[in-house]
């Protein structure tokens, strides 16, 4: 029987994730140095889970590149003047 397309897993799919495992956690409270050697891995306090994003680039600071170099200066000018 073949898979529903809704339930595959894709290798690119790997979003972040909203909760971490018992063992992610205690790791995460040892690195904030909130966990104590002998303690009870039940009832374990809540661990803040950052979500990484990545900065887009902005195109006007590209297009303010482009216009500063001689080339594209020259570019910009010769269809202004066949408008004309």
């Amino acid at each position: 029987m073949t898979m529903d397309k809704s339930l595959r897993v894709r290798k690119g799919s790997a979003s972040n994730r909203g909760v971490l495992t018992r063992a992610e956690r205690i790791t995460k409270l040892k690195e904030q140095e909130r966990w104590q050697d002998g303690r009870s891995p039940l009832g374990l306090p809540k661990v803040r889970v950052f979500k990484m994003a990545m900065k887009k680039k902005k195109k006007a600071k590209e297009e303010g590149a482009d216009a500063a170099t001689p080339a594209a200066a020259g570019k910009a000018a010769a269809p202004a003047a066949k408008k004309k």
